[in-house]
């Protein structure tokens, strides 16, 4: 019962650890919601706009790529959206415009440095990982050439040992079970 316990505490402690962060937003008073508030060029953020008495709206931003319509959640009635960040778009902030029936909803999207990944998502150049039944295709490609010859006069007297010394472990394993008198 103890590693019970132990298991199931350290699975809350793992759970608590890895639960999902929530996500920044900056928003300027009543306007508009942008997450995450600093994207990177050709990145995507989400915009939110609460309070609104219309079901739809359009958000416009010279850093989007075009733009945005936004809908009702149905969970809590918010105005939201999903936009693509200008991949050639410069680092700075960007005003987010929304009309909203008559009034004008605001918000800033700060566009961060591009980041390039430190590493490829995909390997580079193939792995030299052997060839298996290809062997000789990649020897001859290596420089190298496989042998194509038969095994030799020590490969056969080898096999012709070894099955001669299972053929006598068999027949004495015969001659064992028939002199105890089980068959």
């Amino acid at each position: 019962m103890g590693s019970l316990k132990v298991t199931l505490c350290a699975g809350a402690a793992l759970t608590a650890a890895l639960a999902p962060i929530a996500p920044a937003y900056a928003a300027d008073g009543a306007g508009v919601s942008v997450s995450p508030s600093s994207p990177a060029p050709g990145g995507d953020v989400e915009l939110r706009v609460p309070d609104c008495t219309e079901r739809t709206a359009v958000a416009v931003s010279a850093a989007f790529v075009s733009d945005v319509r936004l809908t009702v959640a149905e969970q809590d009635g918010v105005l939201v959206g999903a936009a693509s960040v200008r991949s050639g778009v410069e680092a700075g902030a960007y005003a987010v415009r929304v009309t909203c029936g008559g009034d004008d909803r605001r918000g800033t999207v700060h566009v961060g440095e591009h980041r390039r990944p430190a590493a490829p998502a995909s390997p580079v150049a193939p792995v030299d990982a052997g060839g298996g039944g290809s062997a000789r295709l990649a020897a001859a490609d290596g420089g190298e050439e496989a042998r194509p010859e038969p095994p030799g006069a020590a490969h056969t007297v080898t096999g012709l040992v070894l099955a001669g010394i299972a053929a006598v472990a068999v027949a004495l394993r015969g001659v064992r079970r028939r002199s105890r008198g089980t068959d």
